[in-house]
């Protein structure tokens, strides 16, 4: 019982931490959403492994140029005729024979295989590592786009609303008007009533859209779905800054080409490439070692004077070691060194091929993504000027409308033409700000 009260008072002390922790965490930046996206991502987490994979290959590289040095050691039980390690003469008898071996073989040439697979396997490995930072861009990107369609979304959400607000004041008016018996036109209210109808539909069209973009957002993120998560405005209000407006896409491509990790990934794999068909070069050279060994061995045999010599007393006596150079020829061995010249030069064309076709790739995203930013800073500046142009006319039209001089559906109209522009105002404003944020990825330069 004493346990179950101490637990009862853990839980109730603990009640306002855990509340304040889910308030928190019911808002969310730009920055949080792009540190938790990149956190939960599986292909960044691929892509590190398979970093670390090319990390463990280029070790593996450097270490190769260290001695190799082995250790053996054999016993052995010999029964019947068998030669005496001592007199070289053969016996026929039990033998216990034991030998102990430690050889080194150090590589002084190959034609240069180990310096260039070092040099290959180096570029690999930072190829990989571009390759995570390619990655780790690709969920930023996504993420700011997706966040930034969520902010699109809400504020069409809001817009939508002020537009139901709106017709239900009129619808009100009207209302007080009919009960008074002052409307002269009857449809007018009934005309009222169905643009209010029409405008709560529109509503929950926005809403619907708003939390599908807040699940394809939190999908991005890799977190469970939270219908009443938010998330904080950034700088994409009517302020906003375009800063690749006055550059070209020939120099947005310039800089591409030296920002981009994926680009550069597709570089340091064909330099890695030609480093790989010049170590297989390498096999077809001849291989100059130096080697050397020390060697005991003990054999039950062994007499002297017609009385066993010790154990110990052999395994000094019999000690002798050696020390050579060797000369490796290659003459014929299945062509296989010639094969894999020969699929070293394939590989080597399919890295050019891929890093050309990743250079034509780029030019043209950038030259569609300058050319979206350029048609979407047209058509934001021209329905800004129309949403001025409406604005004005709904006013006019309200003061008519109320003095019972413009009919319901002029009227409403009018008022459409207004919510219709103020929709395209503001998703023309987001996606200025996106192809813009697109620009800058393309530079290297993403700010949040």
């Amino acid at each position: 019982m004493r346990y179950f009260k101490l637990l009862i008072i853990g839980l109730i002390s603990t009640a306002p931490a855990m509340a304040l922790g889910q308030t928190a965490d019911t808002l969310l930046t730009l920055p949080q959403c792009i540190e938790i996206a990149i956190k939960n991502n599986l292909d960044v987490r691929k892509s590190e492994l398979l970093m670390q994979t090319a990390k463990v290959d280029r070790n593996q590289a450097r270490e190769n140029l260290l001695p190799f040095i082995t250790g053996q050691v054999d016993h052995s039980i010999n029964n019947g005729r068998s030669l005496n390690p001592t007199t070289y003469q053969y016996i026929n008898q039990q033998q216990k024979f034991a030998s102990y071996n430690v050889n080194a073989d150090l590589t002084l040439f190959s034609g240069l295989q180990n310096l260039n697979k070092i040099k290959q396997t180096t570029l690999a490995y930072q190829a990989g590592q571009m390759d995570l930072q390619q990655a780790k861009d690709q969920v930023t990107i996504n993420t700011i786009t997706a966040y930034l369609l969520v902010l699109n979304n809400a504020e069409l959400l809001t817009q939508v609303a002020n537009q139901v607000q709106v017709s239900k004041e009129q619808l009100n008016r009207l209302e007080v008007l009919e009960k008074q018996g002052a409307n002269k036109t009857p449809s007018d209210l009934f005309d009222l009533r169905g643009i209010y109808s029409d405008n709560q539909v529109s509503y929950v069209n926005a809403k619907a859209t708003l939390q599908t973009s807040k699940l394809n957002l939190l999908q991005i993120l890799n977190i469970p779905y939270r219908p009443n998560i938010s998330f904080a405005k950034i700088g994409a209000g009517d302020g906003i800054e375009i800063t690749n407006q006055n550059t070209t896409s020939d120099e947005l491509y310039k800089t591409a080409l030296q920002q981009l990790a994926f680009v550069k990934a597709a570089t340091l794999r064909r330099q890695s490439a030609e480093k790989g068909v010049a170590a297989a070069k390498g096999a077809l050279s001849p291989t100059i070692s130096l080697f050397g060994g020390i060697n005991t061995q003990y054999s039950s045999a062994a007499t002297i004077n017609d009385r066993p010599i010790g154990y110990w007393d052999q395994f000094k006596n019999n000690y002798n070691n050696q020390v050579g150079i060797s000369l490796r020829v290659p003459i014929l061995n299945y062509w296989q060194n010639r094969n894999r010249i020969a699929k070293a030069k394939i590989d080597l064309l399919t890295t050019r091929y891929v890093e050309d076709n990743t250079k034509i790739q780029l030019q043209q995203n950038v030259e569609q993504a300058y050319l979206d930013l350029q048609n979407a800073l047209e058509r934001y500046t021209t329905l800004q000027e129309q949403v001025k142009a409406y604005s004005e006319s709904f006013r006019i039209a309200q003061i008519r409308f109320n003095a019972g001089v413009l009919t319901s559906v002029d009227f409403v109209l009018v008022k459409n033409y207004l919510d219709r522009a103020n929709l395209n105002v503001i998703n023309a404003r987001y996606q200025c700000f996106i192809y813009n944020k697109i620009l800058d990825y393309y530079q290297g330069k993403l700010s949040l």
